[in-house]
């Protein structure tokens, strides 16, 4: 049946037993498809009825369908004429997350958090202003989505127009990937036992939303397709703000999400559909290393807390949390107020280590800056995923965060080239008590431990190749292995090399700013942004010490990168050891250093 299903004008016809075998039909789909390639599959399990109610319901795109987060919107897709998941979340296939270039169903692209009900606000306003009257708005807002601070600042703006009209569906599974937590968490929790209100809102029940002055309908169930269409058209009938509240499960209908304390297989590689057991053997991960070294380091330091936005898994901090129950933190998706909060620890005596991916330290940037640089706090914080993530598109790309930090007075940033300098490189961050620190690393296997020749004043030289001294090249953290591959080929073609590891990356090393001295030409190489990087700030720190060798820069191009897996992007970029040899060896021979 949902090869018959072009567009969701094609469910509008379907009878009550036909839609309920083509939910069973979804979820089959989803199981093989999703254990095939890796991506998303208990959310979008949990939200299969609920999706067919929408879009019976509503005239999508004419009617606007917003997904907060987009990673439950795999059934929107497969509504509206996107059935090949074969290459999902890769080059050439369908992103994990809505897309406009996909579909003119897909109107928004967010894969963080809490920012649907903006949009939508933005949306009806706009509208509104225009004259146009016969378009709903319609925000899906995960549980977990609504701990998030953006969302209330939305809320209150919605709310405080009882004539523009926006349906607020919030798809209460009590989980973001851990479970919900906080006052919020509570709250649907006591709504969650009510017996099912048929479309009132009494303003004088004890429902947040109606108290805020929005219609309140709830809870339905959201396995149930009749329910959530009766509650739907309520809705959008009201003309008025109004919380649909659905109570959902996350991997509903298949048996190994349900029972999976972890996530409810929130996010999976490439598994047995019908054990659950990973198909790909998967090697120790930057993450693993992480968690297992500042569990070490919390049993010698009673004071080190550790602090997550709602992922303690995906960052690595269960193991911590199991040994430390009452010094772990779970703010929910709130990493302006995990900031905050850390420098609120770090006056009190203790020492916060916030973990969280890269791509998210962009939302709290204020608060590190003004909350806990300006005041020299002694919070340290772990960026995974820091670099190309490729996969999940470019909005989880950690690529900005040494060019956005690059502005903060004081703060420090150390990059490990592999998991004993990880290990290294945590301990001397905790060990800062009066400004903020920063250790990023990328997603996926931990590097091999490159031992250094040499060290100089804090720098690793980790690589000689060659007699002469024709170029240093400074290796940002995980492209270590990469730029001593590299050194060893331009060797064989007579360019001596020398490699080296900054360790940490800002401030920038006078030991560093010596080698240069040393050299005949710089080349700086990271996984980030060229522009305001290591390598920029490494170029200027060298004009102002009046350092006469040419200094090159590679690293990122200013862009949003398409679907591709991280070393499909390096390589597009030439930021591998063989892109490397290519560029540098016509550089040095333009500049007739090698004859």
């Amino acid at each position: 049946m949902l090869t018959d299903i072009h567009t969701p004008e094609d469910l509008k016809e379907l009878t009550p037993a036909e839609l309920t075998s083509l939910s069973a039909e979804i979820r089959d789909f989803l199981v093989t498809a999703v254990t095939r390639t890796g991506g998303h599959l208990g959310p979008n399990l949990g939200v299969v009825e609920l999706t067919i109610a929408l879009h019976r319901v509503f005239d999508s795109p004419h009617d606007s369908l917003l997904w907060d987060t987009g990673h439950q919107a795999y059934v929107h897709k497969l509504l509206t004429g996107r059935q090949d998941f074969s290459l999902l979340r890769q080059r050439g296939g369908l992103s994990g997350y809505p897309s406009r270039e996909e579909s003119d169903h897909d109107i928004i692209e967010n894969s963080h958090a809490s920012t649907a009900l903006s949009y939508a606000d933005g949306i009806a306003r706009a509208r509104q202003i225009r004259g146009v009257r016969d378009r709903s708005v319609v925000a899906v807002v995960g549980d977990g989505a609504l701990t998030g601070g953006m969302a209330w600042e939305a809320l209150n703006n919605i709310a405080g127009a009882s004539d523009r009209p926006v349906v607020i569906v919030v798809n209460d599974n009590s989980r973001s990937y851990s479970p919900t937590i906080g006052g919020l968490a509570r709250h649907l929790s006591a709504l969650r036992s009510r017996s099912p209100v048929e479309g009132t809102s009494p303003l004088d029940a004890p429902i947040l939303f109606a108290q805020l002055g929005m219609q309140y309908i709830g809870p339905v169930d959201g396995h149930d397709i009749a329910a959530m269409e009766e509650a739907l058209t309520t809705a959008q009938s009201l003309g008025a703000p109004v919380v649909v509240h659905c109570v959902t499960r996350k991997g509903y209908g298949y048996p190994l999400a349900e029972s999976d304390d972890r996530d409810c297989f929130h996010a999976i590689g490439v598994i047995d559909s019908l054990t659950g057991r990973q198909l790909k053997a998967s090697a120790p991960s930057w993450t693993s290393v992480l968690g297992d070294e500042l569990v070490q380091i919390g049993a010698e330091r009673p004071d080190v807390v550790a602090v997550t936005a709602a992922m303690l898994q995906p960052v690595g901090l269960q193991p911590f949390a199991e040994k430390f129950a009452d010094r772990i933190i779970d703010v929910g998706i709130a990493e302006q107020h995990a900031a905050t909060c850390a420098a609120g620890l770090a006056a009190a005596g203790l020492h916060p280590v916030v973990a969280m991916y890269a791509t998210f330290l962009n939302r709290a940037f204020d608060q590190l800056l003004m909350d806990v640089a300006l005041h020299r706090a002694g919070v340290t914080f772990v960026l995974d995923r820091a670099g190309i993530t490729g996969d999940d598109g470019p909005s989880h790309n950690g690529m900005w965060d040494l060019s956005v930090l690059h502005v903060v007075p004081g703060l420090r940033i150390a990059a490990p080239r592999d998991g004993a300098r990880l290990r290294e490189l945590l301990r001397e961050a905790v060990a800062v008590a009066d400004a903020p620190t920063v250790v990023r690393f990328p997603k996926g296997a931990v590097a091999q431990d490159i031992a250094a020749v040499e060290h100089v004043d804090g720098v690793d030289i980790i690589g000689r190749f060659g007699s002469a001294q024709d170029l240093l090249l400074i290796a940002v953290g995980a492209m270590a292995e990469t730029c001593v591959d590299a050194a060893r080929r331009l060797a064989e073609q007579g360019i001596g090399v020398t490699v080296v590891d900054p360790r940490w990356v800002r401030p920038i090393n006078p030991a560093l700013l010596d080698l240069a001295r040393t050299h005949r030409l710089v080349a700086t190489v990271e996984d980030n942004l060229k522009v305001a990087g290591v390598g920029a700030a490494f170029a200027q720190a060298a004009t102002d010490q009046g350092i006469e060798a040419p200094c090159l820069t590679f690293g990122i191009p200013t862009a949003f990168l398409t679907v591709a897996s991280r070393s499909h992007l390096l390589d597009e970029m030439g930021l591998t050891s063989e892109g490397l040899v290519t560029r540098l060896r016509r550089h040095i021979a333009d500049r007739l250093l090698v004859q």
